[in-house]
């Protein structure tokens, strides 16, 4: 790279960072072939204390810890101690008789079927702001007597596989997930600004406060209630994790990456995308290996093209900004004019796309917005055209292949080659709830009065009220309030009226019956 072309990159990354006076930012770090390239910042570290983003700054990493969390695993396999293929069960006999055939391995790859234990909460009525205890986390998850579906033959993501890695390690070796992480990979990579912080409320030298739009040009400080294991524990900052990227491009820790990225098939010999902690795909014909992370207030993006020797780290703290995008436009901009650099595909008109689209087959719906973004269970996914005339979600955790519609039909491919019909649908008069339902899996109440639910879960009560929305006589949605988003669970109603099947966004089939 010439001083000009690296000018050019400068000024494009800054331009990204161009945000307004007053306001939470980001920070964003390009490496290539052992040398960084740049690392630029832009907004508030703190709002409160006017104390801009810089080079020290670090940031909750949500679930690019999880690809940390495998590393042990990993590890402790190389030692003996345990096997990727070891039942869950041999190392947490406390789970229940469903996890009888989930191995380590279902867990790192997001196949195990096991229900997301956030999920699980949010259903409950609890969401990420109000505060639980790590056995209240850990009883969700040993509650649950079915699966979203059979270990292996599908993919979910699931923030209860990680934590139960997190908990495996530590069984295993003797030592807490912290001391375990530090001895074993970020002290000798040197990664001193990168640690395990299970608790929230300590206080951590050089973080960065994390905020959310509160819709009127102003933030607000987000709020986090619940501990944090395998599954997203980490506080680090950019020049760590270029300094990650750096060693797997290198072959540290034993040649770890390869092991990392390596892909399996599902059951059904269809191939997966996801590896261990690590989304294994294809980015502008080139192969890519990354991660984002997502916690109330903080985003970040992990990306590494091995076959060029370059890593792309963006980090935010600012709920409102993408730093997938941030990361994609520099990694476009730092390999500017490299013949291997696919073209992005033409945009795709997707004005016949935009309404609500419903799957009865499944009992899923999703929205498509005119500004071209796709959501399920009101999560938000920027999409872009694909060369065969598709539109894909740019979160790699979330396999979305949509067509356009053909006669009122439009058809979307998700994991292990899922094909499925939606058709589009207007909202109806809602059908008549009232009364109390159960689910013994959450173990917890709904009081549906007049098209409205309060949750009573076995922690507490929701904070508000919850409206049902009707997309037929039978299929419902529910607004449920988030931190992250507004999300929505879709609901089918049985014949009988008797019964309610609840599909979150990673937490399937739960059943509701009515008192």
């Amino acid at each position: 790279m010439t001083d000009l072309d690296l000018l050019r990159l400068e000024r494009r990354v800054e331009r990204l960072l161009d945000l307004p006076a007053g306001a939470p930012g980001a920070t964003l770090g390009i490496a290539r072939d052992g040398q960084v390239l740049l690392h630029r910042s832009g907004g508030l570290a703190s709002i409160e204390l006017a104390v801009p983003i810089g080079p020290d700054t670090t940031f909750r990493i949500a679930s690019v810890s999880k690809q940390f969390t495998c590393a042990a695993i990993l590890l402790l396999a190389r030692e003996g101690k345990l096997a990727p293929s070891d039942p869950v069960r041999r190392h947490l006999p406390r789970l229940p008789a469903v996890a009888d055939s989930i191995t380590l391995d279902h867990l790192m790859r997001n196949t195990s079927g096991l229900r997301d234990m956030l999920e699980l909460n949010r259903l409950g009525g609890v969401d990420l702001g109000m505060p639980l205890t790590e056995a209240e986390l850990d009883e969700g998850i040993d509650r649950q007597a079915t699966l979203n579906f059979p270990p292996g033959s599908r993919y979910l993501y699931s923030n209860s596989g990680f934590r139960l890695l997190g908990q495996v390690v530590e069984q295993v070796s003797g030592q807490s997930l912290a001391q375990f992480l530090e001895a074993r990979i970020f002290a000798p990579l040197g990664m001193t600004r990168t640690r395990h912080t299970p608790e929230i409320a300590v206080p951590i030298a050089g973080l960065a406060t994390a905020y959310l739009p509160d819709g009127n040009g102003g933030f607000t400080r987000a709020q986090h209630g619940f501990p944090l294991g395998g599954e997203g524990g980490l506080v680090s900052c950019v020049e760590d994790l270029l300094l990650w990227g750096q060693a797997m491009d290198r072959g540290a820790l034993g040649g770890i990456a390869a092991e990392l990225e390596a892909l399996v098939p599902f059951t059904n010999g269809e191939p997966g995308r996801y590896a261990r902690g690590l989304q294994v795909d294809v980015w502008r014909g080139l192969p890519s290996v990354s991660h984002g992370g997502l916690w109330p207030g903080y985003k970040t993006a992990y990306l590494r093209i091995p076959s060029k020797g370059l890593t792309v780290v963006a980090i935010a703290n600012h709920g409102g900004m993408d730093p997938s995008f941030l990361a994609n436009e520099a990694a476009a901009a730092a390999l500017s004019g490299d013949a291997d650099l696919q073209p992005v595909p033409a945009g795709i008109d997707t004005a016949t796309m935009v309404g609500t689209w419903l799957c009865e087959e499944d009992g899923l719906s999703l929205d498509f917005g005119e500004d071209g973004v796709a959501r399920m269970h009101g999560v938000p996914y920027a999409l872009a055209a694909t060369a065969d005339g598709r539109l894909a979600a740019l979160r790699g955790s979330f396999p979305f292949l949509a067509s356009p519609p053909r006669d009122g039909v439009m058809e979307v491919e998700f994991d292990a080659g899922c094909r499925r019909q939606f058709h589009r649908v207007e909202t109806v008069e809602a059908p008549e709830l009232d009364g109390d339902w159960h689910c013994a899996e959450l173990a917890t109440n709904w009081r549906i009065r007049s098209g409205n639910i309060r949750a009573r879960g076995p922690v507490r009560a929701s904070a508000s009220t919850w409206r049902i929305q009707a997309l037929s006589a039978r299929n419902l949605r529910i607004q449920i309030p988030s931190a992250l988003y507004p999300a929505w669970a879709d609901a089918v109603l049985s014949a009988d009226a008797k019964r309610l099947t609840i599909n979150a966004g990673r937490a399937r089939g739960l059943v509701f019956d009515r008192a």
